[in-house]
């Protein structure tokens, strides 16, 4: 058997839980800038260790078992022996070096509980999209030890949109993931510490020393930026969880190459719906856009783009009522707003831009929240906890955008400082 091997996830329990060897098991996706830097370090490592087994095994195409076992961002490394998870997960930019040494201590069965660590910093960042990485930037240059604290993985809701067209200074079009990888790197270069996968168990935000408790670290700092953005909403249908990712999906450039000469439906009628609809028709027969009023909410320059796309037909006053399907999606049922009328609508695939959830579940004790649960700021970012700022998407705002994200990042920073200072 070859030493390193792509499985889907029913292969999983036979190759690795059922292994004899133990298994270096390797998240991955397309469009993942990070995971580009690390294929050519995984098939090196693969190459030169026989006696360990390495696996790839592809998101996109296996979101359920990712789900299963919490792995949030890609690459992702987890690690088994005799059908358990063991050692500690690589996330992120991974070096040849650091994988290499978690490969011999799996190889050696030698992998010790990492101690638990305590981190005091000036300013604690929660969230590294555009708001908490401007934040950031501004912050360190500003000589502040700041720490960047994320669930997941670097970049935010960026990461997964394929370019970016109206964000100033990058040539008119930029890839969302290199526009983060930008970001990020400006960040460390003035000596930010990110931390991502970091999942938090606890969080206190009174007083003048703020703590927040992850599976790995305890953080204290003197002042907290939340930048923790927002999530898709979800398609309001029964069926919604039954099909997602089998035919109900919330990134284009994620999933969208897997529609090649598909029919495809776009829910929405934003600035990201009409993004994602003339990405889809590089690989999609057809994009059929549902827009439930008479008048999308995107700019017209968007709408009159997407007008003249010959693969782009867009249906007013339509939503969908139920997904169609046994195990992947087959068709949809549609309802016109107006006059009550359904209708039946063969379908591949369906991808949702409806709005966003903001991650604001951990905060909802403590700071005031809008009515749709997004934190409440001044024009200063500061909420009503001293010491405490919110930053882009999570904060109660009419507009946003990557750059309206940026310029909130830049106010907290700025005001962050000077709160610091004054503490004094």
């Amino acid at each position: 058997m070859e030493n390193s091997i792509v499985i889907d996830s029913l292969q999983f329990e036979d190759q690795v839980l059922r292994s004899p060897e133990p298994v270096a098991v390797y998240f991955c996706s397309d469009n993942c800038l990070p995971c580009l830097t690390f294929d050519g370090i995984f098939e090196k490592v693969a190459a030169s260790k026989k006696t360990v087994r390495f696996v790839r095994i592809f998101m996109p195409q296996n979101r359920q078992l990712a789900e299963q076992y919490g792995v949030k961002s890609t690459p992702t490394l987890l690690f088994f022996n005799e059908g358990k998870e063991v050692c500690l997960r690589l996330t992120g930019y991974i070096s040849y070096i650091e994988f290499r040494e978690a490969v011999d201590r799996l190889d050696a069965r030698v992998c010790p509980p990492a101690e638990r660590g305590a981190v005091h910093c000036d300013v604690l960042i929660l969230g590294a999209g555009p708001a908490g990485l401007t934040a950031a930037i501004y912050t360190a240059r500003g000589r502040l030890f700041t720490v960047v604290l994320d669930t997941g993985s670097i970049g935010g809701q960026v990461i997964t949109t394929y370019q970016v067209a109206n964000y100033p200074g990058t040539n008119g079009v930029i890839r969302g993931i290199d526009l983060a990888d930008n970001m990020r790197k400006q960040a460390l270069d003035f000596g930010t510490r990110i931390d991502d996968m970091q999942e938090i168990e606890e969080i206190r935000l009174d007083g003048p020393e703020k703590y927040v408790k992850t599976r790995e670290n305890d953080y204290y700092a003197k002042a907290v930026i939340i930048a923790t953005g927002s999530e898709p909403k979800k398609l309001p249908v029964d069926n919604e969880h039954e099909f997602r990712s089998r035919g109900i999906h919330y990134c284009a450039s994620c999933d969208g190459p897997f529609y090649q000469d598909a029919d495809l439906i776009v829910v929405g009628g934003g600035i990201s719906a009409f993004e994602e609809a003339m990405f889809l028709t590089r690989f999609a027969r057809k994009v059929t856009m549902l827009i439930r009023s008479d008048t999308p909410r995107a700019v017209r320059s968007y709408v009159e783009d997407a007008e003249k796309n010959p693969r782009i037909e867009i249906m007013y006053n339509t939503v969908i009522k139920k997904v169609l399907g046994e195990t992947f999606v087959q068709g949809a049922v549609l309802e016109n707003t107006r006059t009550g009328v359904t209708s039946e609508m063969k379908v591949d695939g369906i991808f949702v831009y409806i709005g966003s959830v903001p991650n604001t579940k951990l905060f909802s004790p403590s700071l005031h929240l809008s009515d749709y649960g997004f934190i409440i700021t001044d024009e200063n970012m500061a909420t009503n906890i001293p010491g405490v700022f919110a930053a882009g998407d999570v904060r109660e705002k009419a507009i946003r955008q990557i750059s309206t994200a940026v310029g909130d990042g830049t106010v907290a920073g700025i005001m962050v400082e000077r709160y610091i200072n004054s503490l004094k």
